[in-house]
């Protein structure tokens, strides 16, 4: 690549020599070549302090040492350049860097030692390996004078802190808990940090960067008691669920404030730096793997193209635009119905990607037909994204011609105008609600999902449907509805203590319908691999032992199940069920095709009836049109608590 010198001042801070300041050092080349030219006075030194030494005791004649030390200069200058290591930070500076300057100077050495010798007589080992061993030395004086300058420096400019500090115990004495307090010494001047804790005997009685470490997890009571601790940091990024709620166990029986060291991916993505802090999540608990995608096959499918995500203002949709956006497209038309969110999350795209990504933000409801038409025509993506619904179940049992109108009729809008489009996939973002649903909510995805699957056609748009269970942390979770609840001081309500749901994180299940969305093939209702479902009582449990609360601080209590909620939730039904798993974490289901007219024909019955009456006959339609198994054999096979569920739901 061509090199350019700058043609205007780069502004940097200035660098500071003995107490001038050098404006040359602004442009990186000069630093370049400064640090080129310390090396070869470094390498003068070690020459000359070998040369003294060794005159009187060895034949070094002056015309070899004055070759050997011109062959270094040139060797050191091809490699120093050729690698960069005449540009390294030393505030920055680690064993690797160290190391590879080191193996710089063998090399120029070694092959100076070679030219030497070719090209004049009285080579001496003796010589050369002085000169070598001075000059590592030297470079290791080096390192160590400019990294101490410079920390000097920082701790100079350093604003003195003044107020009370808190006194805080980490808990982790690894790669985690060393990061985070080197980091907290350095930027966090509030902080007074008074120990460590770590469950590894091996480094009790020892020190990190000065800190001590005191004890185990199980001294944290005590330690807290006797040293006055205020905050306890979990820094330990690897830790198991089960012992993150064990250590939670110990530091909740005392007054101080608990929080976690962030994640290596919340720091790589800006949300948070090393060394602040975040707040322990119910997600914490649950222990939820990372999902990895093939970021190669998304690469080549999305970088480019256009895109569009309906409901794009939405928790799932707007993750789901944060993702597609790493992925380069050429567009990304982030559609929604209400204009503060969608500003909300086109302000935050555009903040990230300016000039990368065209962003276009478009205001329209799906139940428009004739917009969701004219936006595909003007647009004409490449890949939907539809994740616009109505999703929560008692609001939908309360007015269920919305959500047929929003659920159903919507769908078939963008759905239809994305195949007259030629769009090349359809993606549905749909629910495990829909498996024999007994709510309108779940009903109406049902039919959502039918029309979706029924409009695959040989060489036309692509559709399909991911369906997956509730998403800790959306807007219509339990989770911030608890967290509500914990923070008026209780008491959280569950509806029964029987209730099992399946979770799944907002990013998880995003990537995973993203994804699945360049697996479609034609009228595959994918399913997200959830993991083992979790009883409600114990999630409520969970997130008042986060928030530093025991049970009989704030109560769990029952209050009944509303209308339309299940005991328990499925994702695939017999008929439904392949077993093929088509990437790590998402199964392919067969989707039970109904011809469009017919759909059409059911839901133009529903017109002029009661709203009781809508509400039956569209739960008994979604519900037989899935070919379940006979209802006695479902009984039989289910586990004993989901039959009991199920022989309440035919009583009522």
């Amino acid at each position: 690549m061509k090199r350019e010198w700058p043609t205007k001042e780069i502004p940097q801070k200035h660098f500071k020599m003995i107490g001038h300041k050098a404006a040359f050092l602004r442009y990186p080349l000069a630093r370049k070549w400064l640090g080129l030219i310390l090396d070869h006075l470094l390498l003068l030194f070690s020459w000359t302090v070998a040369y003294i030494f060794l005159r009187n005791l060895l034949f070094i004649p002056l015309p070899y040492a004055i070759l050997f030390l011109m062959s270094i200069w040139i060797s050191h200058s091809f490699v120093s350049l050729l690698t960069d290591t005449c540009a390294t930070i030393y505030r920055y500076t680690g064993i690797k860097e160290m190391i590879k300057v080191m193996g710089g100077f063998t090399l120029s050495i070694g092959v100076a030692a070679v030219l030497s010798a070719v090209f004049a007589t009285g080579a001496s080992f003796q010589f050369i390996l002085l000169v070598y061993l001075l000059s590592l030395l030297a470079t290791g004086g080096k390192f160590a004078f400019f990294k101490a300058l410079s920390e000097m420096d920082f701790l100079a400019k350093k604003q003195p802190f003044t107020a009370k500090k808190i006194r805080t115990l980490v808990v982790g004495a690894g790669d985690g808990g060393s990061l985070f307090i080197k980091n907290s010494q350095q930027h966090l001047p509030e902080l007074q940090l008074m120990g460590i804790v770590d469950d590894d005997s091996r480094k009790h009685h020892m020190r990190v960067f000065g800190v001590p470490i005191l004890g185990g997890t199980k001294d944290i009571p005590a330690l807290v008691a006797a040293q006055g601790i205020e905050q306890i940091t979990i820094a330990i990024p690897s830790l198991a669920p089960e012992n993150l709620e064990r250590i939670l166990d110990l530091c909740n029986k005392s007054q101080a404030k608990v929080n976690l060291m962030p994640s290596i991916e919340e720091v790589m993505s800006g949300k948070l730096s090393v060394q602040r802090f975040r707040d322990i999540d119910v997600v914490d608990l649950l222990g939820r793997d990372e999902v990895t995608l093939d970021t190669e096959q998304l690469a080549k499918e999305l970088s480019g193209k256009t895109l569009l995500v309906s409901g794009a203002g939405g928790s799932i949709g707007s993750e789901i635009c944060r993702i597609l956006s790493s992925f380069s497209p050429r567009q990304l038309i982030l559609l929604g119905h209400g204009e503060n969110s969608i500003y909300q999350i086109h302000r935050e795209l555009n903040k990230r990607y300016n000039g990368q990504i065209e962003l276009i933000p478009v205001i329209a409801d799906i139940k428009d037909r004739d917009r969701m038409f004219e936006i595909m025509s003007l647009y004409q993506p490449s890949i939907v994204y539809h994740a616009a619904a109505h999703k929560h179940v008692p609001m939908m049992e309360m007015n269920t011609a919305e959500a047929i109108k929003n659920n159903v009729y919507g769908t078939k809008n963008i759905a239809e105008a994305a195949k007259e489009a030629e769009v090349g996939s359809f993606i549905m973002v749909s629910t495990d609600k829909a498996v024999n649903p007994p709510n309108v909510m779940g009903a109406t995805k049902r039919l959502a999902e039918m029309i979706v699957t029924s409009l695959n056609e040989p060489g036309s748009t692509n559709f399909a449907a991911v369906r997956f269970g509730n998403v800790l942390g959306s807007r219509g979770s339990v989770v911030p509805l608890f967290k509500e609840q914990i923070q008026a001081g209780g008491p959280v309500t569950v509806t029964d203590f029987r209730m099992t749901r399946y979770f799944m994180t907002i990013p998880e299940a995003s990537r995973l319908v993203i994804q699945a969305g360049v697996l479609a093939r034609k009228g595959e209702i994918f399913v997200l691999d959830m993991g083992q479902p979790v009883k409600i009582v114990d999630l409520a449990r969970k997130m008042v032992q986060i928030s530093g609360y025991s049970e009989s601080e704030i109560k769990v209590i029952e209050t009944g199940i509303r209308p339309g909620e299940k005991l328990y939730e499925e994702l695939l039904i017999a008929s439904e069920n392949t077993g093929e798993k088509v990437f790590d974490k998402i199964f392919v289901g067969k989707a039970v095709q109904k011809p469009l007219e017919e759909i059409m024909s059911f839901l133009g019955t529903l017109t002029g009836e009661d709203e009781k009456k809508i509400r039956n006959q569209l739960i008994t339609y979604a519900r037989l049109h899935q070919q379940q198994e006979p209802e006695e054999q479902r009984l039989q096979i289910q586990p004993p608590e989901r039959a009991v569920a199920m022989g309440k739901e035919q009583m009522a």
